[in-house]
């Protein structure tokens, strides 16, 4: 399974941006995809998940801001972030689990920076 996240950029305060993630290789019917961040000297931080069945679950700092939609027939999961604010300023990453019988299997994307400055 390969990960190919993409859309980051430098943006205003304010603004909006999309990030995307593309999916090849085999993602199980049991699955969960997220996106992930890491700040500049901080660890890196669940930003929201969305399970095989639809469900999601945001950060508290994201909630009302951003949201997590998926294409399945495309493979691709996106993070649309709206009201952006610097301190989302980071490196994102995107991150697939397949769950199987035998456990729970993690695939990493490559990150794509986001700058939220003016």
């Amino acid at each position: 399974v390969q990960l190919q996240a993409s859309g980051g950029g430098l943006v205003q305060p304010g603004g909006s941006l999309r990030l995307s993630c593309a999916v090849s290789g085999s993602i199980f019917s049991i699955n969960v995809m997220g996106w992930y961040r890491q700040a500049p000297g901080k660890q890196r931080e669940l930003v929201a998940i969305i399970q095989s069945g639809g469900s999601t679950n945001y950060a508290e700092s994201v909630k009302g801001r951003f949201t997590i939609p998926r294409d399945n027939a495309k493979n691709t999961m996106y993070l649309q972030m709206n009201s952006l604010r610097p301190e989302d300023t980071a490196v994102y990453y995107c991150r697939v689990s397949n769950f199987a019988s035998t456990g729970r299997y993690d695939y990493w994307g490559q990150g794509t920076l986001v700058t939220v400055s003016s």
